[in-house]
């Protein structure tokens, strides 16, 4: 039998509400928003990251099973194992960010420009982890799976990339630029590199009304796994790991947005052979399903705290 260990989550309750390759931070990646939540047209980019400390909430280890045909098909965790939904508040002038682990696989939590970055934290199914990040913070948050060892060594997906900024296809990415413009954060849900883990992002200690509800849904439709097509499977050992963004799939000026369909003007998948983008919009209609799907961008007014899920709701 594992050992449980307990430590205070930071997330006060959330208010309830209705419902690049990844181009950075939302703040970054669109000038001119149009997103469910945004209240802003043209943020300024984003300050210099802020050095944060880390504290961490885990863990009841829990065998991992083999994974999932479906790409991060999550399953409902033992209610004794479910993360902490309140806590204290983050310091003045820093912010409180929640990772939860809510699928049926052990996740590698990466927070870039954090104390949890670059090995990541490492989550059993059930489990959290908790940051507290200065109020100029920015930056991506996204999950490891099919490690080997403590993660430090090669992972089936969300390794990280040369630079070490952002993983390998394919890798769902969580976005953020605080305090990016008139007080707003920008923040984003990004399947622009593919989907391994399905994501969602709520907000709290706001007047800003939560676009999500706490269990993922977005206007009438709930947060799901990705029903990836056999042509955008990304596969290991027989398994699907994670769904490919159709560049990556297919290939070809049309799908990359490249040469006579570069620029917003030109790469519009209405217009494409097929319509990929809808792969990932069923699945997350939230979220960045190609680079600029930009009415994706959300924005939280003031000091907000973040609680980013993996997992379906």
């Amino acid at each position: 039998m594992g050992v449980v260990a307990v430590a205070l989550a930071v997330w006060p309750a959330s208010p309830r509400g209705g419902g690049s390759a990844g181009g950075g931070p939302a703040a970054v990646r669109s000038a001119a928003s149009s997103g469910p939540a945004a209240t802003a047209t043209s943020p300024a980019p984003s300050a210099p990251t802020a050095a944060p400390t880390a504290t961490v909430t885990t863990t009841r280890p829990v065998p991992t099973p083999p994974p999932s045909r479906r790409a991060g098909t999550p399953t409902t965790p033992p209610a004794a194992e479910k993360a902490p939904s309140a806590g204290k508040s983050a310091p003045a002038g820093r912010r409180s960010i929640v990772i939860v682990n809510h699928t049926s696989q052990t996740v590698w939590a990466v927070a870039t420009g954090t104390a949890a970055y670059p090995r990541g934290r490492e989550l059993a199914p059930g489990a959290a982890t908790s940051l507290v990040v200065g109020n100029s913070w920015g930056g991506r948050i996204w999950g490891r799976t099919g490690c080997t060892g403590d993660a430090s060594g090669h992972c089936l997906t969300g390794d990280c990339t040369t630079t070490c900024g952002g993983p390998v296809t394919p890798t769902t990415l969580g976005e953020f630029t605080f305090d990016a413009f008139d007080g707003m954060d920008f923040y984003d849900v990004s399947m622009v590199d593919g989907s391994n883990l399905p994501m969602y992002v709520n907000i709290s200690h706001t007047a800003t009304t939560d676009p999500l509800t706490p269990a993922g849904c977005y206007r009438g439709t709930c947060t799901r796994a990705v029903d990836c097509p056999t042509a955008m499977q990304a596969t290991a050992g027989g398994h699907v790991i994670g769904c490919k963004p159709p560049c990556a799939a297919f290939g070809g000026d049309t799908y990359c947005c490249r040469g006579a369909w570069a620029g917003r003007e030109h790469c519009v998948p209405a217009k494409w052979p097929v319509d990929y983008t809808q792969v990932f919009k069923k699945a997350e209609p939230y979220a960045y399903s190609y680079a600029f799907d930009d009415a994706a961008t959300m924005a939280c007014k003031g000091a907000c705290y973040y609680r980013v899920t993996f997992g379906t709701s």
